[in-house]
């Protein structure tokens, strides 16, 4: 063999060997990629199995137990409930809440507390109580004052934590976010300020520990009176405990205060009747004459005066307004103003009844009695305003236009009495 063809045979061998070389490197190099492959795709399927495991104990209800962490607390939410949202809270709350759904009546707000899109709570604000002696002793409050201003305060009348998120620091949290937004939330709907918060507890259940850890005051226990169509129930039941929080700094002086404009209050005060009051009432009207026919009375004058007169008090409007206030009365109420009694029911004058009465008595004998009736209950004024007007389309058989004087007190912003004139042309 000669010297080219032994350096040929070498060069072939060595080229074969670097092929196999090659082809052993490539293999392990493919082995290894193939394997790196397989150690990521596990680590990422893992990875993915963790973050959804960690989800899954986020945003399970049953799990919350073990998440459920300050951090989380810092993430609910406290919102109106939406229109089309209030079916699911009417659901919720008949299902979940031990006194059942309440209907909105009145100025009510509802509030639902979330985390995430998970709803958490339920609350309900509505209108306070008409008497509670506690609260009523603690504000101040006298019966000139009290029923004006009784749209100050509102009562937190249902407070629901959903099953599943009984856990530390919820309810308190739920109320304190809250009551950060009532007040802006109470004025865009309503057109008022709201200076005072109530709750009513039952001992039998709770022990008002999520009230107290949100800085209510507890100002002691109801009579264990309840409301009933008849009036109040004769008999005691559990008395509740009386939660308060303010608003505002010091409501009960705002809340006692004459001023009315610096409480934003708008249109003449209301009062609430006592039942001396109502019960003394139609005797100021037994002596006006009845100007109706005999035939056909089914109601004394004195006891239809009577009830225009105590619906005008309160705030009614109308005679519609006022024959709704006489059918909203209970029985002890109907009784004192002296409405009779058919069957076993007291009967209260129609709305037709009261216009019918009220355009043929005698105006200046009315004024007269009514200006009795202020003489003895009606807060005193220091100052008189004297204002006058022209009513509209009212002119006389020589074509001059009524100008009417009125005397108002500063205080009660009563009408003492009123001079109609038709003297300037």
């Amino acid at each position: 063999m000669s010297k080219d063809q032994v350096k040929g045979t070498v060069k072939n061998i060595a080229d074969k060997v670097q092929q196999e070389a090659g082809k052993l490197m490539g293999s392990k190099e493919q082995e290894a990629k193939g394997q790196l492959k397989q150690i990521l795709g596990q680590a990422e399927k893992r990875l993915g199995d963790a973050e959804e495991a960690i989800n899954h104990i986020r945003y399970n209800p049953a799990m919350q137990c073990f998440f459920f962490t300050s951090a989380a607390l810092s993430e609910l939410h406290v919102r109106l409930v939406e229109r089309h949202e209030e079916p699911r809270y009417k659901e919720q709350m008949a299902q979940h809440h031990y006194l059942g759904d309440l209907s909105k009546i009145g100025e009510t707000l509802w509030y639902v507390a979330t985390w995430g899109e998970q709803w958490v709570a339920l609350l309900s604000i509505s209108a306070a109580a008409l008497k509670c002696g506690v609260r009523d002793r603690w504000i101040g409050w006298d019966f000139t004052s009290q029923y004006g201003r009784l749209k100050l305060v509102a009562n937190n009348s249902r407070f629901l934590i959903l099953p599943e998120w009984h856990h530390p620091n919820v309810g308190s949290r739920v109320l304190s976010l809250m009551q950060r937004r009532l007040v802006s939330d109470w004025r865009a709907r309503f057109g008022h300020p709201v200076l005072l918060l109530e709750t009513f507890v039952d001992p039998q259940r709770f022990h008002g520990g999520v009230y107290r850890a949100s800085n209510w005051t507890e100002l002691g226990l109801t009579q264990g009176y309840r409301r009933t169509r008849s009036g109040y129930s004769e008999q005691h039941h559990s008395p509740k405990r009386v939660f308060v929080y303010p608003l505002c700094r010091n409501p009960q002086k705002l809340l006692t205060q004459a001023d009315r404009e610096q409480l934003q209050l708008t249109g003449k005060p209301n009062i609430m009747l006592t039942a001396d009051q109502m019960r003394i009432l139609p005797d100021f009207f037994s002596d006006i004459p009845d100007p109706r026919s005999r035939s056909g009375r089914r109601h004394r004058l004195s006891v239809v005066l009577s009830i225009a007169a105590g619906a005008t008090l309160c705030g009614m409007k109308g005679y519609k307004a006022m024959a709704g206030w006489a059918q909203d009365l209970g029985d002890k109420a109907l009784a004192r103003l002296g409405c009779r009694r058919k069957e076993g029911r007291f009967e209260v004058p129609s709305e037709s009844v009261i216009r019918d009465v009220l355009i043929r008595v005698d105006p200046a004998v009315l004024d007269c009695a009514l200006q009795k009736w202020n003489e003895a209950f009606a807060p005193k004024d220091s100052s008189i305003a004297v204002d006058g007007k022209t009513m509209c389309n009212a002119i006389d058989d020589k074509g001059r236009q009524t100008h009417i004087m009125s005397a108002v007190g500063h205080t009660s912003a009563i009408c003492y009495t009123q001079k109609k004139s038709a003297l300037c042309p």
